[in-house]
């Protein structure tokens, strides 16, 4: 083994564990890989900076503004309110309805905005038609996956897996050379959901209110500061209450004005009555205090805690939130989003105590109290690729603007089917698109760039440069060459089966776009080798990379879904682990037959 494939070994192996771990953003883990790269030696400078002008790269950040334009016209909102009746009348048939609305959408613009439109929406559904969250939101996610897998625009993995086999010479996919096998398992993935997989996951139902999902109502109490107390007088960033026996003060009452998430430099009054959230160690510490009154404890769900100038919000962290890594402290949250937090569910337990210091993580969800007019501004946030959060248990407010959809729709329309028939490439359709609604008025230049994933496009760049890195030392072949000798005896349908395996295994651990741009490049070396078309392999690559529904952390949908639902880790192995191996059988079965050898 040449030094070179030892040092491109450690450096895979290095980002493998990073991706994993998540120690690192994924984002930066992508600049490392490409700097590492270059350092050695491995792939030069060009090279290594060639992924951030690919044509994938640039037709996934294009694809990206085209599905927020078309959230942005309020559509999916008022198709979504249509399902309730529906699954007030049927459930099965709502879940039917609901996960082929999901999956058909999501085959045409980017599922993870889609998912984050559907969440409170499905949530409010399962509240008023007694129907529990956590047999609902699971499947939400799972359709996402099904319907991304139809066609080339409907996950960045597929463009990326496109793009590969166009550099190395084959031919790449056009728009549909997904959907017969994606229609497949769509089919096949809906009805073992609606028949095995909604049985397996929980019955929450019990806990759709939020003082029994939080537990919160002891942590929250009024208190009302009388004359001679050392608070009065005292800003609210210097007084004791804050800095001392760190209580977040949520709301103030003087006389007949109320001040809802008041601000750091209000000075404290004789009279205020405070609302703050504590534990009861911290309460009884400050019933020591003299000049201090308590009234009664404030209940979650009662009009004393929700009033007219604020609500009670849960937020979801998304996979490409600033906030992923960081505390609510070094986000300085109350600031930025006029809101106090009074707990966190964090993966599976719920946080009450240092709500400020606890490092946050995708699919965690911060139950806050924020200033009832700002509410539509955190909404605002959620049709941005690199939303911070979505918003649980406020109603969809997107006005459905009729004019703005009919225009997006057409275009994408058009795009597709001169990409169908081959007379202009994706990246070009995309771009023609974005420029056509720049031109329309339809969104401006800085949505363009606000709704562009950058962390998906950083990883794609240092993705596809470990690519070129492998192909220049010679380790695709060499994996490849082991792959044969251990499979290639029991003949090529084997050898695919076994590249889907281990593309789906490695895809529940890691980004499912770096382990498709990891093994791309081996399965066209294989291929190759056995003297036998690329195209069956790199189907069989993009529909594992796709297609996972083992762990909360396999795709970012999922991951979104995690902690709204009250899941446990293992809810997703359960339902997941059939899934994944069914998925696996049709498409070991029919790959061969539909993209022939």
């Amino acid at each position: 083994m040449s030094t070179e494939t030892i040092q491109l070994l450690v450096i895979i192996v290095a980002a493998i564990i990073l991706f994993v771990t998540e120690l690192l953003s994924v984002d930066f883990v992508a600049v490392l890989i490409i700097l590492s790269l270059i350092l050695t030696g491995l792939v030069t400078p060009e090279q290594g900076v060639d992924g951030f002008s690919h044509p994938a790269t640039i037709t996934v950040a294009f694809m990206f503004v085209i599905s927020h334009a078309m959230l942005k016209t309020g559509a999916l909102q008022v198709l979504t309110f249509n399902l309730s009746k529906l699954f007030r009348k049927n459930f099965n048939q709502g879940m039917l309805a609901m996960m082929l609305m999901i999956a058909v959408i999501s085959a045409f613009v980017n599922n993870t905005p889609v998912v984050a439109v559907f969440i409170p929406v499905v949530m409010q559904i399962a509240h008023t038609s007694g129907q529990s969250v956590s047999k609902m939101l699971i499947p939400l996610s799972f359709a996402s996956i099904f319907g991304g897998v139809c066609t080339l625009m409907g996950t960045s993995t597929n463009i990326l897996v496109s793009g590969i086999a166009a550099e190395n010479g084959i031919t790449d996919f056009n728009m549909f050379t997904l959907t017969p096998l994606g229609l497949v398992l769509l089919a096949a993935g809906i009805l073992y959901m609606l028949f095995i997989g909604i049985k397996l996951l929980p019955n929450n139902t019990k806990s759709g209110n939020v003082k029994q999902r939080f537990g919160v109502s002891k942590y929250l109490t009024e208190i009302e500061l009388q004359k001679g107390s050392e608070f009065v007088g005292s800003r609210i960033m210097d007084s004791v209450i804050v800095k001392e026996l760190k209580m977040d003060i949520i709301e103030i009452r003087r006389n007949t004005s109320i001040f809802n998430v008041p601000q750091g430099d209000m000075t404290l009054k004789e009279g205020d009555i405070l609302k703050v959230r504590c534990d009861v160690e911290k309460i009884k510490l400050l019933k020591d205090r003299v000049k201090v009154r308590f009234k009664d404890d404030v209940k979650i769900g009662d009009e004393s805690l929700i009033g007219k100038n604020s609500t009670i919000v849960e937020m979801v962290v998304t996979s490409s939130s600033d906030l992923e890594g960081k505390t609510l402290r070094d986000f300085d949250f109350r600031r930025k989003y006029r809101a106090v937090p009074l707990a966190i569910r964090h993966r599976e337990e719920v946080v009450h105590l240092h709500l400020h210091d606890v490092p946050l993580k995708a699919g965690d969800v911060i139950l806050a109290e924020v200033k009832s007019h700002f509410v539509h501004e955190l909404k605002k946030l959620e049709t941005d690729q690199e939303s911070p959060f979505i918003i649980l248990s406020e109603e969809a407010i997107t006005d459905f603007n009729k004019k703005r959809f009919s225009l997006a729709i057409g275009l994408v329309a058009i795009m597709v089917v001169l990409t169908a028939f081959g007379f202009v490439s994706l990246m070009v359709g995309a771009i023609s698109v974005v420029v056509a609604l720049v031109l329309m008025k339809s969104i401006t230049m800085k949505e363009v760039y606000e709704s562009i994933n950058w962390k998906i496009i950083f990883l794609l760049a240092g993705a596809l440069s470990l690519g070129v890195a492998m192909k220049n030392t010679g380790l695709d072949q060499s994996i490849a060459f082991q792959l044969i000798d251990k499979l290639g005896g029991f003949g090529p349908v084997v050898v695919l089966s076994g590249l889907y395996l281990l593309t789906s295994l490695l895809t529940e651990l890691m980004s499912n776009n770096a382990t498709a741009a990891l093994l791309a490049p081996i399965a066209i070396a294989t291929a190759q080798s056995m003297g036998l078309s690329p195209t069956p392999f790199l189907i069989a690559i993009t529909m594992a990379a796709s297609a996972t529904f083992m762990t909360p952390v396999g795709y970012q949908t999922n991951t979104m879904v995690y902690g709204a639902g009250q899941y446990k880790f293992l809810d997703f192995t359960k339902v997941g682990f059939g899934l994944n191996l069914l998925f696996w059988i049709i498409a070991s079965f029919l790959i061969p037959i539909i993209y022939p050898f």
